[in-house]
This record gives structure tokens, C-alpha cells and sequence, in this order.
């Protein structure tokens, strides 16, 4: 094999940080509020919807192209090995099998071997968790692919394993020669002096908690199609980050930016799992390149479970002093995570250090390297672990003294950020507390927990949210103008199926008062529009409608200074309303913008925005409070979550419809972590025993409860032009806390390990052990 190595960035490595394009430094007065904006902030339906009810959106697992080969991938049965040797002799003689592309012949596909992950390689002889690849077969479909895997003869040299973190910190086998605890050391913070702060303390309480293994599992699998015409790859790709796994996949065959395009429609969710290259989809472009042929690769439902991330489990030993009037002295958290076997993040204190007023903090956390798949960023990484810590910790220290939770909470109210030291550009969880509290009836919730009548108990809890959520430049939007009168939007993004495409076209639609039906959007093509973020971390919203409203407002000016022009007169002398241009001494001399483009040369206006640079002096983060109410049966240990009451401080509403889907989905998905979902890996084996939906649960309607969802004022205007700030983080983060505090409310025991699942239940009811 040739010695040459092809070296990648990827996004885990924090210190990569894009910085495409220009930041806008115009300056707009705010928009009014919402009840006086025609379309920004109203329910308007999905610009989507139709070709998505009718079946006619494309997604990537629908591509099909002409003379298409289809590839699959051999895994390791083994959590760690070394492969030794591969006999693909009888794959090959089966009928209709290709190419078959592994560790012994990348040399001949790429000329060498491809690093991943910065102490890994695509097809590495050291396979490490069980699901790590070993094979790639392309054939004329899949089933035939499929059949060519099982006559692949691997030959390994087995290895002792270890997939328990705690275990895995202290033990002799190195899952990588510098250790299992990532970059050799914990991340640690300290602010004060939290012996001061416990020597301070009227009261101090201890205790530990645990989060399980929790898998994506989107609609649509990760999958890629991957087609060469000449020196130009284009990946079709089921991804939240197309310029992004441009820039990866470029690396990683070490070849221009420009000469790799990723497209990406629509598709079935994402959660974070899909804002990185995959290994498949280099896989796929090296045997499309050596076969000429286009090449579709589909990850299974099993592989989506065991290879394709996860959020990290979490143990958390926390311990916090107080006062007897409920001032929070001391705050100390110490917690490590199974990352899976290569490198990723498992940190979960972000809650602890900035949520609430305490001087002394200090954090101790350990990202552990084991033989399992690789944890991915899910849905708020770290910060639904955390708060689940965090808030069932608040209500025992609440107890402790007599005091309230929700009081408790209120007395310990902090209005800027602790840790970097700035105000915050909003912050109105005082006023969700109140809201919330109004609508769960949390004054007739049991000031004794366990208190109430029968076998089935009622509690009711809360919890609180942080999350940045603040977006940021580079972010660009391109408007087109034709002689048709049509406007056209390329906009540096994705849609998720959250409602990008609608949003962009309601924002420009307000600025140029146009139907937002008559505008429309492109999104997802790295060929085709300016470059935009990653669709994660709650960033979407508050980075591309900014510079939506920069585009429009620009293209304004430019229809304007054209009129103006054509009329030999000054811009000022030229005004705008109803999506035409009107001289001011004469508003009957008007013109429409079909009217002005059809008199240019070019017979074309374009306008390109910019998101501008965030405030500075100022940090923006998302707040908001939710309450549960659920029932517990104490003869079955089942729960059953009645009602969630959501009060957030997330900014302007762009689009009330598709935010009451944000907020269902991630409640829902919150209950989930809550109550059933758990990976389960065989100790003996390393395997994951509930790789499918029949066995790993996630709810369903039947265990969607009644849901309330209240967004504060009318938006963040220090935050950005348009004063918006994301939403799809914030969702989920403070509903498993809230369900474990109501299920102690309800039952009096407090399960400190989620999910909260019937065994857990009745042991705590009646295991005295």
C-alpha cells in the first residue's frame, strides 16, 4: 500500500471555524411586531407542503440515475480486532458484483490511505467498535451487493475490549495509543473558590445521576449518491451541512473545493447526526470514480443504529451549597461520557456554570474513549444531560430548606452571562416561570411529594433552559429579479424540514411586500447559491433570515436607485410601497419592479445580503421554563406524561405554524429520553441489542400529551435585524427534567438514571434494599 496520507478536518475540531464571505454592517431600524407585519410571524402554510403530501419531493433516497451501481458495507462483527487478512475472491465471482473496495486496495482506488477523524483511517485494519467498516461492494443492486458481503472471509486477531467508560478511564487497554480519555485530560473550569462557597453553605447536598445512549434515528437513514463527469463530483446527500461535507470530501480526496458540488433537497430529518461527512460517501466517490458510473449508497436501519452517532451517555456526580434563604453558594460537577471509539465530545456542564447566580463553580469532565460507535451532535449536545443533572439536583436542594422550586429558581435569577461576562441580549425566564406556573396549576401541585390517593399518582415539575440559539455570520442570501417579475432567493442553507424554504420567502416577501408565494427559494446546492452555515446548534433561523432581510433590503435600494435613473431623478425623490417604486410629488407615476427590470440591459437585478456580525458587549443565549404533569401508575411502574406547558424567550416568531412543529417535535422527542429510549449493548459481546424501531422505542402519538407552547415578547433586537434566535435546541432541553420532577412529585422517590422506565419505578417504590 502506498505510504501517502490524505489529512481531513472535521467538525469536532473546535478550532475550525468557517470564515466565508463578508458580514453586512448596514444597520435597519426594527421591525414592528409581529400583528403588524403582513407575513413575517404568521401561520402561513409550508412552501413545500404540496410536493411533499403529493409524494413529488425528491429526497436523497430517491435519486435514482442512469446506469447507477449500488453499494453496501461489510462491518466488523468484533467491538475490537485487527483484520489480518481479506479474501474477496467469491464476492467477486458473484454475478453483477463490480468493484469491492478495503483496507488492502485503497491504493489502488486513491492512491493511499484517506485520515479520519484526525487518529483514524477510512478502512483502518484496526476496527474498534462493532460496526466499524471493513468493506465496501458495488453491484448492479443491492440485494446482489448484499449477498457478495457474506462471502467476504475476514481473518482477525480478536482483542480484549471495553465499552463502560468508568472502566475504560482506568483500564490497561488503549483503545488509542495516547489513551482513552480524549486529548489525555478532563475539560475543567473553575470560577471562585467552591471551598469557600461549601464552607459558606447552610446546606449541602450530593448526589449523582446518569443519562443513557440515545440514537438519532431520523426518517430517512444516511445515504449519499455520489456521480462523476469528468474532474466534477457531485454528491447527492442526506446532510444538514452541504458546504460543510463539501469541504471534507474535498479533503479527504484531496482535490478543490470547487470541484465538488453536494446537493441536498429535502430530506427526512437529521438531529445533528448529519452535520458531517460520512465514511459512505467517500466510499461511494471512490467507486464511482474507478467504475465511471454513478453510485448510490443506503445506510439500513440496523447500521443507523450502531454506526452512525449517538448522545453519549453521562454520569454526573453533583454537589451543590446553600443557604437557608436559598442563595446557591457552591456548584461542583464532575462527570465523564462513552464517546464510542474515536474522538467527539461528552461534555454536559454548560447548564450548571451559566444558568443560575452562583460565584463559585467548578467543573471536572471526561470524554472517554470506548469500543462503541461514535457519539455524533444530537439535538443540544450535552445540555439535555445536563439539565436533566442540574434540575433534579435544584429541587432536593429546594427541599432541603422548605422552599419552593420554582421560588427557589426566581431567588437564584442571574441577568448575564457568568461565564463570558457580558449581559445578555434577553433573558425573560421570570416571566416564563409565571406564565408556565399559571397555565400547569402548579399551586395544586402535592406540597408533599407522594401525597394523593390511589395506586395512581399525579405530580406535576418543571425545569429551565439555556441554549445559544444566536446564529452568526458567514451567512449569505442571493435575490434574483427577472424581466418576468419573478424573484428567485439562493440562500446558503437547508431545509431540515423545518421550514427554511418558507421562512426566507416570508421575510423577503415582508421587506418587498410580495406574496411569498410568488418568490421562490433554493436551498441545499453548493453550486447554486452563496455560502451558508451548518443546520445545527439552533442556527439556522437567527444566521439566514438576517440576511434574507439584508438581500431584500438591498434589492430595494436597488429598485429604487434604477427607478430613479430612468426617471432622471434623485433616490430620495423615489419611494417604495406595495412592491412598486412611486415618485413622492406624484404618486401616480409609478413602476413595478417587472416594469424597471424590463428596461435595464441586463434585464436582471441581483442583491446579495449578509448576515451581519453579532452584537458586541452582549451574549446571546435562549432561555424558557417548561412544566409536565404526568400520572404514575405505582402497580406497573408506568408513566404517562398529561401535559407539557413550554414559555420561551426564542425571539420574533417567524412562522407560527412550523414553531409549534419545532416545539411538538422536540417535546416529544424530549419524552422519549425521558421515558423509553435506551441503546442496550451486550457487555459479552459489544453488540446493540435493539438496532431496529421494534426495540428501540421512541414514542408515538399514543404517548403525545396534551401541549401548550407560549413564546415571549416580539423579538430580539440586539440580537440581529431581524431579532430572531433559534428554536430547535430550546424545545427539547428542559423536558426530561421536568418529567423526573414531576414523577418525584408525584410518587416521592426521585429516579436519578433515565430513562425513567417501569422497573425503575417499582424498585424505588418498593425495593427497601
Amino acid at each position: 500500500m502506498s505510504d501517502k496520507i490524505v489529512k481531513s478536518k472535521f467538525f469536532f475540531e473546535e478550532d475550525f471555524i468557517e470564515t466565508i464571505g463578508e458580514v453586512s454592517s448596514k444597520e435597519y431600524k426594527s421591525l414592528p411586531p409581529n400583528k403588524k407585519l403582513k407575513y413575517v410571524g404568521k401561520p402561513l402554510n409550508r412552501k413545500d407542503a404540496p410536493v411533499k403530501a403529493s409524494g413529488k419531493a425528491k429526497f436523497t433516497f430517491d435519486i435514482e440515475l442512469p446506469h447507477m451501481v449500488y453499494a453496501r458495507t461489510l462491518r466488523s462483527p468484533h467491538p475490537n480486532a485487527i483484520i489480518k487478512d481479506i479474501d474477496t475472491l467469491h464476492a467477486r465471482q458473484v454475478p453483477g458484483v463490480f468493484a469491492i473496495l478495503h483496507t488492502f486496495n485503497m491504493s489502488a482506488f486513491n492512491g493511499g490511505k484517506i485520515e479520519w477523524y484526525g487518529n483514524s483511517f477510512l478502512f483502518d485494519p484496526h476496527v474498534r467498535y462493532v460496526g466499524d467498516e471493513i468493506a465496501c461492494v458495488a453491484a448492479k443492486d443491492e440485494e446482489t451487493a448484499e449477498r457478495a458481503l457474506k462471502l467476504i472471509d475476514v481473518k482477525y486477531e480478536i482483542l480484549d475490549y471495553e465499552i463502560d467508560a468508568k472502566k475504560s478511564m482506568n483500564s490497561k487497554l488503549k483503545i488509542h495509543p495516547d489513551g482513552n480519555v480524549r486529548r489525555g485530560k478532563p475539560f475543567e473550569y473553575e470560577r471562585g473558590s467552591v471551598k469557600d462557597g461549601f464552607d459558606e453553605a447552610d446546606e449541602i447536598i450530593e448526589d449523582e445521576f446518569s443519562t443513557q445512549v440515545a440514537v438519532h434515528n431520523p426518517t430517512e437513514p444516511h445515504c449519499s449518491v455520489a456521480d462523476w463527469n469528468k474532474d466534477k463530483l457531485t454528491i447527492y446527500d442526506s446532510t444538514q451541512a452541504v458546504f460543510r461535507v463539501r469541504n471534507m470530501i474535498a479533503d479527504a480526496l484531496d482535490t478543490p473545493k470547487d470541484s465538488v458540488r453536494i446537493i441536498k433537497e429535502y430530506m427526512g430529518g437529521g438531529f445533528g447526526g448529519k452535520l458531517e461527512a460520512g465514511k459512505y460517501s467517500v466510499m461511494a466517490a471512490l467507486l464511482a470514480k474507478k467504475l465511471k458510473r454513478p453510485v448510490k449508497i443506503l445506510n439500513d436501519r440496523r447500521e443507523q443504529n450502531i454506526a452512525l452517532g449517538n448522545r453519549p451517555d453521562s454520569v454526573q456526580k453533583l454537589k451543590i451549597g446553600v443557604k437557608t434563604d436559598g442563595t446557591i453558594t457552591a456548584l461542583n460537577h464532575y462527570a465523564y461520557a462513552a464517546i464510542g471509539a474515536y474522538p467527539s465530545g461528552g461534555g454536559c456542564s454548560w447548564p450548571l456554570r451559566t444558568l443560575y447566580k452562583c460565584d463559585n463553580v467548578r467543573t471536572e469532565e471526561y470524554s472517554v474513549y470506548t469500543n462503541a460507535g461514535r457519539a455524533r451532535a444530537f439535538r443540544a449536545p450535552g445540555n439535555v444531560q445536563g439539565t436533566f443533572g442540574l434540575e433534579s439536583l435544584l429541587d432536593e436542594a429546594a427541599e432541603k430548606i422548605g422552599m419552593d422550586p420554582l421560588e427557589f429558581r426566581v431567588k437564584n435569577f442571574v441577568d448575564f452571562d457568568q461565564v463570558g461576562g457580558k449581559p445578555y441580549t434577553s433573558k425573560m425566564l421570570i416571566e416564563a416561570y409565571k406564565i408556565g406556573a399559571k397555565k400547569i396549576g402548579w399551586e395544586n401541585r402535592n406540597k408533599i411529594p407522594g401525597g394523593g390517593k390511589g395506586y395512581v399518582k399525579r405530580g406535576v415539575g418543571m425545569a429551565s433552559q439555556i441554549w445559544w440559539g444566536g446564529g452568526g455570520p458567514p451567512a449569505h442570501v442571493r435575490l434574483e429579479l427577472d424581466s418576468n417579475g419573478k424573484i428567485v432567493a439562493f440562500a446558503g442553507s437547508q431545509d431540515l424540514g423545518t421550514g427554511t424554504y418558507t421562512f426566507v420567502a416570508q421575510v423577503i416577501g415582508e421587506i418587498l411586500e410580495i406574496a411569498p408565494d410568488n418568490i421562490d427559494v433554493v436551498l441545499g446546492d453548493t453550486d447554486r447559491v452563496p455560502y451558508g452555515p451548518s443546520s445545527g446548534g439552533s442556527t439556522t433561523a437567527p444566521s439566514i433570515s438576517p440576511a434574507a432581510r439584508d438581500a431584500a433590503e438591498r434589492m430595494k435600494e436597488k429598485l429604487i436607485s434604477n427607478a430613479a435613473a430612468l426617471w432622471n431623478v434623485e433616490s430620495e425623490n423615489v419611494g417604495f410601497e406595495n412592491g412598486t417604486v412611486f415618485m413622492k410629488n406624484d404618486k401616480s407615476k409609478k413602476l413595478s419592479a417587472k416594469d424597471i427590470v424590463a428596461q435595464l440591459d441586463d434585464k436582471k437585478i441581483s442583491a446579495l445580503g449578509s448576515r451581519e456580525a453579532n452584537p458586541d458587549g452582549y451574549s446571546v443565549q435562549t432561555f424558557g421554563a417548561q412544566f409536565a404533569e404526568v400520572e404514575v401508575d405505582t402497580l406497573t411502574g408506568n408513566v404517562r406524561v398529561l401535559k407539557v406547558v413550554a414559555v420561551h424567550d426564542v425571539g420574533r416568531i417567524l412562522n407560527g405554524k412550523t414553531l409549534e412543529n419545532q416545539f411538538h417535535g422536540g417535546i416529544i422527542m424530549g419524552i422519549g429520553f425521558a421515558l423509553t429510549e435506551e441503546q442496550i449493548r451486550d457487555e459479552y459481546t459489544g453488540k446493540i441489542l435493539n438496532d431496529n424501531f421494534h426495540d428501540y422505542k421512541v414514542p408515538t402519538i399514543k404517548e403525545t400529551p396534551e401541549i401548550e407552547v407560549f413564546i415571549l415578547g416580539e423579538g430580539d433586537m440586539k440580537a440581529n435585524n431581524m431579532g430572531v434566535k433559534g428554536i430547535g435546541e430550546p424545545a427539547m432541553i428542559p423536558t426530561p427534567a421536568a418529567i423526573a420532577n414531576a414523577v418525584y412529585n408525584a410518587i416521592g422517590k426521585r429516579i436519578k438514571s433515565l430513562p425513567i422506565t417501569p422497573d425503575k419505578i417499582i424498585t424505588a417504590l418498593y425495593d427497601e434494599a
